[in-house]
């Protein structure tokens, strides 16, 4: 059976799901009483847009000193938004000033985003990574969706290739909230990329297709998917201001109802086709049901909000104990049947990915 992690996009709230993979990876190692054991043994393919791309490409990332073991745990993926989280989200008073007036196209200097990226992933390179993979963006000159994929980079070398740091700055790159990514591979062709949020909030869906795709003998009776969210919107909003309200103070809500609508979209289509094929429990979702308890926009990472997120993150995890726990012993099987495999997709040297 072909395992799928997928992360949803969702900013700060990111913490949410990194919480959740923690929890996840700590049952891991407990369960195989294996200390080194990395949410990466377990699974085949990961999927990620926006934050949940940063997070697969910090899962995957290699070790300087061993690049078949992954350089950051679970927990240590997670501290990075705790960590640099209100950074990242910082406002200047000036940059209050313009942005709320529409004076400026984004509300935060990405240049910080940038600097935390390079930290964490340096010159690491997309080709290197553990595990296939896909993270998603958008051209908006050519206007057409964008995939980062991990065996295309492999396959089809620098043209293809690029640097993780830059990979994550575009998938990140959501609208008004940081500028458009001017990218290059490490051929130098330029790509001028948006959050991959804007088509794929829950990426799962997109998983799906590239493993059946991969996969010529693959269907979906084979497949488990964990798929991740960073919780489900319910918050409405008032008609009368959206008639009052300026254009441009209307951009983050729109923005907001477009991704929790294509999110909850994917998430409805993948029920309905594992149900048609009498495999519900192949997909598995889990994300808060709702947001009540914290300030719930991408960029609300000021210290209370980021506390409130922690407390939403944990009771998260208590109230998916058993599921996650159900998960860790399923993966543990998974693995013990089909083995320990250095590169378990090699036969994808061959040209099937475009």
């Amino acid at each position: 059976m072909k395992k799928i992690l997928s992360i949803d996009g969702g900013g700060i709230r990111g913490i949410i799901p990194g919480m959740i993979l923690v929890a996840l990876e700590e049952k891991l190692k407990q369960k195989t009483n294996n200390p080194s054991a990395a949410i990466v043994d377990f699974f085949d393919f990961f999927a990620g847009t926006s934050t949940g791309g940063i997070l697969v490409c910090l899962l995957l990332c290699p070790d300087q000193s061993d690049p078949k073991r992954p350089r950051f745990s679970a927990k240590e993926a997670l501290e990075m938004y705790l960590k640099y989280g209100h950074d990242i989200f910082r406002m200047s008073f000036f940059k209050r000033i313009t942005s709320s007036l529409g004076l400026t196209s984004e509300r935060y200097n990405s240049a910080t985003l940038e600097s935390v990226l390079q930290k964490y992933f340096g010159k690491t390179q997309l080709s290197e990574l553990i595990k296939p993979c896909i993270i998603s963006a958008y051209n908006i000159e050519l206007r057409k969706t964008h995939f980062f994929r991990q065996q295309t980079a492999i396959e089809r070398g620098d043209v293809r290739d690029f640097y993780l740091k830059d990979v994550c700055r575009a998938t990140s790159a959501a609208p008004t909230y940081f500028s458009v990514a001017e990218i290059y591979s490490l051929s130098g062709t330029r790509y001028p990329l948006l959050d991959g949020g804007v088509f794929a909030t829950n990426p799962a869906l997109s998983g799906l297709v590239e493993v059946t795709r991969a996969f010529n003998q693959t269907k979906i009776n084979d497949i488990h998917i964990f798929s991740l969210g960073t919780g489900r919107s319910r918050k409405s909003y008032n008609l009368e201001h959206f008639k009052k309200s300026r254009a441009i103070s209307m951009v983050p809500a729109l923005i907001d109802i477009m991704m929790s609508g294509v999110a909850e979209s994917s998430d409805f289509f993948l029920h309905q086709l594992f149900r048609s094929s009498n495999k519900e429990k192949d997909y598995l979702r889990i994300e808060p049901e709702n947001l009540n308890s914290i300030q719930e926009s991408l960029d609300a990472a000021e210290e209370s909000n980021m506390k409130r997120l922690i407390a939403l993150g944990d009771r998260t995890v208590s109230e998916n104990h058993l599921i996650l726990d159900e998960m860790a012993d399923f993966l543990i099987e998974e693995q013990k049947k089909n083995g320990s495999h250095e590169k378990p997709w090699s036969f994808l040297n061959r040209n099937l990915w475009s």
